[in-house]
């Protein structure tokens, strides 16, 4: 087996600068964008440090998540509904969403109507989710009790909402 012929000095200048050229690429920056935003829902802070982590030019980034955004293709208001109704499906609690959403980004305006938008019955989902970890039966004494209750909050769901997933019954 024969080694391949060294590269002359000019084609690997030409390489490296291809390679550097492809991380300031608005076109490939767009490209790769479109192909998170084809699998699932970003939020705009998000797919920007995605798109970073991957090595493009953090500034020809923004400005094509931004034309993107202006073109209806990634909307924060569109990812955090999908995201609360799927942390929702998941049995999470609002204070859980909220901080997730924040993680992620989010605007407060915009994750407060989007847990609106949901009309969630939180009480209820309390009450599913405990029932679904821990049985139908409420705890028999207070140890156990507040082990539940633990797990609710971890949850994220608010202390009225835990008190109702016991008071039922």
């Amino acid at each position: 087996m024969s080694t391949p012929p060294p590269v002359h000095e000019d084609i690997s200048d030409l390489l490296s600068d291809l390679e550097e050229d492809r991380f300031s690429c608005p076109l490939e920056i767009r490209k790769k964008a479109m192909d998170f935003l084809a699998r699932r829902e970003y939020g705009q802070a998000e797919l920007i440090r995605k798109l970073a982590d991957k090595g493009y030019r953090r500034n020809i980034v923004e400005t094509v998540v931004c034309q993107l955004r202006q073109e209806g293709l990634q909307d924060d208001d569109r990812f955090a509904e999908a995201f609360v109704q799927s942390r929702i499906n998941q049995g999470k609690g609002p204070v859980r969403i909220r901080l997730d959403l924040g993680h992620r980004g989010i605007a407060d305006a915009v994750i407060e109507l989007a847990i609106e938008a949901s009309r969630a019955d939180w009480r209820g989902l309390a009450e599913a989710v405990r029932r679904r970890k821990f049985g139908a039966g409420l705890p028999k004494d207070f140890k156990e009790k507040a082990r539940q209750m633990r797990f609710l909050q971890y949850r994220g769901f608010e202390q009225d909402q835990v008190q109702a997933a016991f008071d039922s019954e």
